[in-house]
């Protein structure tokens, strides 16, 4: 009978071994897939899409004058859009995204876009768009922007007769 025991003692202690060594590879395994998909989070956040959006207020007036010198870039598109006869900048302003991400832009005036970048193919950004003024909700919509190609949103009056506001959107 002691001869059996030391025998079964020692399948035991091999058996254990070889439970122990499966654990400990197990556990590599499971630490080398980690770090593997630590790896991976790293290098997809690394490679996220990022844009950078600028917002420009404009007032549009049908009285004839002289378009607002900064405005003479997007002049032919406003009047392609909007069809006013003068342009005045009452303010920009600029951010930086991610894809997908949420931002503001305070343009002046108390009007603000709200802007969440939801995809982008590298041609293009798609985002939704809330312009708000003092509290109010002027406008939600969706676009889809082509790097340096403006968008145009018309607005509301300004309160002044023939003028409405009116915001040109680029991305880059």
């Amino acid at each position: 009978m002691n001869a059996v025991r030391p025998n079964a003692f020692r399948v035991f202690s091999v058996v254990r071994g070889l439970i122990t060594s499966k654990e400990y590879l197990m556990k590599t395994i499971r630490l080398a897939l980690f770090f593997a998909a630590l790896c991976g989070l790293a290098f997809t956040v690394r490679a996220a899409e990022h844009t950078s959006l600028q917002g420009i207020l404009i007032a549009a007036s049908n009285e004839p004058g002289q378009t607002d010198r900064r405005l003479t870039e997007y002049e032919p598109t406003l009047r392609k859009i909007l069809r006013f006869e003068s342009y005045r900048h009452l303010g920009e302003d600029s951010t930086g995204l991610g894809v997908p991400a949420s931002g503001s832009l305070s343009l002046g005036d108390g009007h603000q876009l709200e802007v969440t970048t939801e995809s982008s193919d590298g041609k293009s950004i798609h985002l939704k768009v809330r312009w708000t003024a003092g509290g109010r909700t002027l406008m939600n919509t969706g676009l889809v922007l082509r790097p340096g190609v403006p968008a145009v949103l018309g607005g509301p009056s300004t309160g002044h007769k023939g003028e409405v506001y009116a915001v040109i959107l680029i991305g880059r």
